[in-house]
């Protein structure tokens, strides 16, 4: 640990993606508490800035990956006069690596050795402390601990009345509210349209729970939605694109129970506080899975490892996808229903 009383000021680099920059908000709030007065400037990605929008004492840089040239010479021009104490460089792709070299920092601080890659180590200056396994969040923590700061568990968002008051017109106060959030960023995290439309069903039968469907409003995703409620027996509400991501905080604070695979708003449910039942077998719950409800997360990452790469899944290294065709249908209706029936009928909340 690291502690360094004439750290004024720090750039944050880390532009994605939803699930991470969802992680940093705590990290935010730790820097702040464990260094009264520090100015914080955050480079984030362009969909990533629309979430975290409004967090009190953060200066944000936004940084579209779509148009690099034009965003490079924007930050260029952003930090002109500008030279920061410190630089937190949270991201190990080349290209975040390649934009940290337009950010004068003094001190340049990422990743401990094992984890470099993509020429990290090329642009830092200064490392972190190893730490052989761990969930992302606590990866991120690291630096909060580097600059001699304790973590502060706070997720907290500024949020609009009329962010709230849409979510709110889509509750139903008399019945149970579950939200399932069916797309990851890669489609081999995602679980079959016709299971999730099973356990629709399953779960309209048992519980009679108003259910909602959300998804970004990228072509796919939608179709995808639009795949699940055409299969569904019961009726669901389908706010696939409807929503921004402000509105989907506020309704994920709201609902009773959110299911999703390893994606953005498996981690964003968590940070409200609600229940969170990730589908888990294209990647290891324990680095990237619900932070704070991992009880609840349905576990198929050691089978995956056995039966797709021949291998027990303590021997296989840390941070291994296992991203293949047909490993998500390890997970079955029944697996996931154990975890509704744990919510509701044994008062997990």
């Amino acid at each position: 640990m690291t502690t360094n009383p004439t750290v004024r000021s720090i750039c944050l680099l880390r532009l994605s993606a939803i699930g991470d920059v969802t992680h940093m908000i705590p990290v935010v709030k730790s820097l702040q508490a464990g260094l009264p007065g520090v100015s914080i400037t955050w480079v984030i990605g362009r969909l990533e800035y629309r979430l975290l929008q409004g967090l009190p004492g953060v200066d944000f840089i936004v940084f579209d990956k779509n148009h690099m040239l034009t965003s490079l010479s924007q930050l260029r021009r952003s930090l002109r006069r500008q030279r920061f104490d410190v630089l937190l460089q949270m991201q190990l792709s080349f290209r975040a690596n390649m934009i940290s070299r337009f950010i004068p920092a003094r001190r340049r601080i990422g990743y401990d050795k094992t984890r470099h890659k993509e020429l990290h180590g090329w642009v830092v200056n200064e490392m972190v402390a190893a730490l052989p396994q761990y969930h992302v969040l606590d990866g991120f923590m690291q630096f909060v601990y580097h600059l001699g700061c304790e973590p502060v568990m706070d997720w907290t968002l500024p949020i609009e009345q009329t962010d709230r008051d849409w979510a709110t017109r889509h509750i139903q106060p008399q019945q149970k509210n579950i939200l399932i959030s069916p797309c990851s960023s890669h489609p081999l995290r995602n679980w079959s349209t016709q299971r999730y439309a099973a356990l629709i069903d399953a779960i309209k039968q048992r519980y009679d729970a108003h259910v909602i469907l959300t998804a970004s409003p990228s072509y796919k995703e939608k179709s995808f939605v639009a795949e699940i409620v055409a299969q569904c027996q019961s009726p669901v509400l389908n706010l696939a694109g409807q929503d921004t991501l402000k509105q989907l905080w506020s309704l994920l604070s709201l609902v009773d129970l959110v299911i999703s695979p390893d994606s953005g708003p498996l981690h964003m449910a968590g940070a409200v506080g609600t229940s969170v039942i990730g589908l888990m077998a294209a990647s290891n719950p324990e680095r990237s899975g619900s932070y704070q409800f991992p009880q609840l997360t349905v576990n198929k990452y050691p089978e995956a490892c056995r039966q797709f790469l021949n291998k027990p899944v303590d021997q296989v290294t840390w941070g291994t996808k296992t991203e293949l065709p047909g490993v998500m249908e390890l997970i079955t209706v029944d697996d996931v229903m154990h975890r509704v029936t744990q919510v509701f009928d044994n008062h997990h909340k």
